[in-house]
């Protein structure tokens, strides 16, 4: 650790160093965080991009009173550094350790909670409004990514910002695209002319003078028509100008002399501005330079080496996307869908075999699910990979667009259940609840990577619309054999004894046969039942095993609120079935960041707390 990170103390700090240290500072705080990550875990290659903007920010404005929001969140490791967590970080997404994100409990500079992106401009109105409400004076600064932007919300709310004229500092931090120093110098040059504030007055002075002239109206309107001809040709953020918001840039994110000129005449501008900052993902690290998508989220790795340091078992993410390849290739009206998530749902080798029948919408779920039916109806089968936290962004396309019209869309729903050190923002544990009440729609759930090579197949021959949810990892062990012959509604009885009825589903099923070894150590013999339909549910099994069973337990990696537990009690309550029903899953609260196996444990959802759970049942 460098000189100037060992004796940081607080932000104040920071407007007292020169140029010179803080770049010093910058390279010091790299380093930390490229060793610090790399024993935990977490996302590196967006927060090594934003070092400099960061400081930037810290040299001009003061957050003590100035509001800073960061989108999605990923990337605010500098900022948790600069605001007396730098020793925190050796419990970085850990159970009841630092969070991976803003969290508002975690700090009074966590301004707003992130996690889903496209958010940081709305929420940066609701504070901006607040403020001019109460007649106080602040800025307000959300810092949105260019992936961030192709997302609805932040369009919806760059129209209500251009419309309400709020005073909001917009950062828009743009890591894919190249500074071309020819643009950027010319762009820097103009953007220092237009926020001068002598500048401005002249400008409104003029106009003011030529429309108060005879036939100063029409000369003014000429003038403004050639000037926005001007500007369509050299200014490169009209999109913005034109929606009424200040466009400044682009200007290069790496040099802080010239972020902070720019960032300092910002509060000068009375009104809606946007600065257009380029950025290198991974910025002074080569393996993360050189392969930004592998270190946006990373496990523990070598950083001398950059190589991995998880287990490198089969997942049902590569098990999906080799899947879809071999489908794909015998299917010719199969398309693949993702919402800027090609290597995460495993998509990526289809990309590339079959480019005219892949779309990557950028962050934009609830365009790729309209999309979907739209390509239903025309005959061709849809399959959109999107995880399970951010289909929740889509579901009135899910119900409106696809349920209703009952068409054939196939949403393959990624990192189910509990995903672990991302946290609250990223647990995907409502999908069940949410998807579960929407008519036409069948959900299923394989219990092994197996089993979802045959329930994909098994899905796209179909007829109407299916959602397969399934966890992020593979197997604990082997893969269990997959079902041999699936018929719609029904559940595959693994083991038929005793009094005692486990109906599990996905991976759970895996976990419930350990709890039956388990149990069978107390002398207590149990059936256990792959539910692997979620939706419908097979009733006439559950009807049988109401009728034999003295007690019927569900256990599934969703909450229990609406899940699939709730379903089969609510049904046997339905037809008056008379037979104790235990629900196994997860209360109705957010379930904090931390390993699975400890989030598994605390929520007694581990072998042994399910175990406890039936002993205290049944005796």
């Amino acid at each position: 650790m460098g000189n100037l990170l060992k004796n940081y103390k607080d932000m104040q700090q920071i407007k007292k160093m020169s140029f010179e240290d803080l770049d010093i500072f910058a390279k010091e705080i790299r380093e930390f965080l490229i060793e610090e990550v790399s024993k935990t875990g977490g996302h590196l290659a967006s927060n090594l991009g934003v070092v400099e903007l960061t400081l930037s920010l810290y040299k001009v404005f003061n957050f003590q009173k100035d509001k800073l929001i960061w989108d999605v969140g990923h990337q605010a490791y500098v900022h948790k550094i600069l605001t007396g967590r730098k020793d925190d970080f050796k419990s970085l997404r850990q159970y009841d350790g630092m969070s991976g994100f803003p969290k508002r409990k975690e700090s009074p500079y966590d301004v707003f909670e992130v996690g889903h992106s496209s958010t940081s401009i709305s929420a940066a109105i609701g504070m901006a409004r607040v403020r001019d409400l109460n007649s106080e004076n602040y800025e307000v600064i959300p810092v949105i990514g260019d992936g961030a932007l192709t997302g609805g919300m932040a369009l919806e709310a760059l129209n209500d910002l251009g419309y309400s004229k709020n005073k909001v500092i917009i950062i828009l931090n743009d890591n894919q695209m190249s500074i071309d120093k020819n643009v950027g110098g010319l762009s820097t040059y103009l953007s220092t002319i237009r926020t001068d504030p002598k500048y401005n007055k002249f400008k409104s002075d003029f106009n003011s003078t030529i429309r108060k002239m005879p036939l100063g109206e029409g000369v003014a309107n000429s003038i403004q028509k050639l000037k926005d001809g001007i500007k369509q040709l050299v200014v490169p953020g009209m999109l913005f100008e034109d929606m009424g918001i200040k466009y400044l840039g682009p200007v290069d994110g790496h040099n802080i002399k010239q972020m902070v000129k720019i960032l300092s005449m910002c509060k000068n501008i009375n009104g809606p501005v946007l600065i257009h900052v380029i950025t290198k993902k991974g910025k002074g690290y080569t393996y993360a330079e050189s392969y930004p998508n592998k270190f946006h989220g990373i496990g523990p790795f070598d950083w001398k080496t950059g190589k991995s340091l998880s287990s490198g078992k089969i997942t049902y993410s590569k098990v999906f996307g080799d899947e879809m390849v071999k489908i794909a290739e015998k299917n010719k009206k199969v398309v693949a869908i993702t919402a800027a998530m090609p290597d995460g749902t495993g998509l990526k080798e289809f990309s590339q075999k079959y480019p005219k029948r892949f779309f990557d919408v950028g962050i934009a779920e609830q365009h790729a699910v309209t999309m979907a039916a739209g390509i239903a109806s025309g005959g061709f089968k849809p399959v959109f990979a999107v995880y399970s936290t951010f289909l929740q962004r889509a579901y009135d396309q899910v119900l409106h667009d696809v349920c209703m019209q009952n068409l054939p869309v196939v949403f393959a729903i990624d990192r189910a259940g509990i995903v672990g050190n991302d946290g609250e923002t990223h647990q995907g544990v409502f999908d069940i609840s949410f998807l579960s009440h929407i008519p036409n729609l069948t959900i299923m759930s394989p219990k092994s990577t197996e089993e979802l090579r045959a329930i994909l197949n098994w899905s796209i021959k179909q007829n109407f619309p299916i959602a397969i949810r399934y966890p992020r990892g593979g197997d604990d062990g082997e893969p269990l054999k997959p079902v041999e012959n699936i018929k719609l509604g029904k559940w595959e009885v693994l083991k038929d004894e005793g009094d005692i009825a486990i109906i599990a589903t996905g991976n759970m099923v895996e976990k419930a046969l350990k709890v039956r070894e388990k149990l069978y150590d107390f002398g207590i013999k149990v059936s256990v039942v792959n539910g692997y339909f979620i939706k419908p549910m097979d009733e006439m099994l559950l009807e049988d095993l109401a009728q034999r069973k003295k007690y019927i337990f569900t256990i599934e990696d969703n909450v229990v609120s609406g899940g699939f537990g709730s379903n089969i009690l609510n049904y046997l309550n339905k037809i008056n079935k008379k037979v104790d029903i235990v629900n196994i899953g997860y209360k109705d609260e957010f379930i904090p960041h931390g390993d699975t196996k400890t989030l598994y444990k605390v929520n007694d959802m581990d072998i042994e707390g399910m175990v406890q759970t039936i002993l205290r049942t049944v005796n």
